[in-house]
């Protein structure tokens, strides 16, 4: 249970060094934060906030699993121009765009209104 875990870690951290996407959505994970802290956002708004910033980072990082894995198959193939791959990594990196997309716009449904109260 303990290489688990420790797999896991390590996958995070693999991800956050070497991913460039996940490395600006962590800094946007952390602006909004730093946001939340100062719109003073509420409890409820918070837990939908961190659940949001798991789902993006997470379908980044199950993107990055699946081009890594394809890959590593068209390394194994004479055929590395295969319709089928590009198609699968064109739709993983899509599943994060609309994650993406949906997230900014959740944020923007609590944030604005409190940058609105301010000015």
């Amino acid at each position: 249970m303990i290489d688990s875990f420790r797999y896991a870690l390590n996958g995070i951290a693999v991800s956050i060094k070497d991913e460039r996407n996940l490395k600006i959505q962590m800094i946007v994970m952390m602006l909004v934060i730093i946001a939340g802290f100062l719109l003073k956002i509420s409890r409820t708004e918070w837990i939908i906030c961190i659940i949001l910033f798991a789902l993006v980072i997470s379908a980044e990082m199950i993107n990055t699993a699946i081009e890594n894995a394809i890959d590593y198959t068209r390394e194994m193939t004479v055929d590395k121009d295969n319709d089928l791959a590009r198609i699968a990594k064109d739709v993983s990196a899509g599943a994060v765009l609309v994650i993406a997309i949906a997230s900014a716009i959740v944020g923007l449904i609590i944030f604005i209104p409190k940058v609105l109260l301010l000015l």
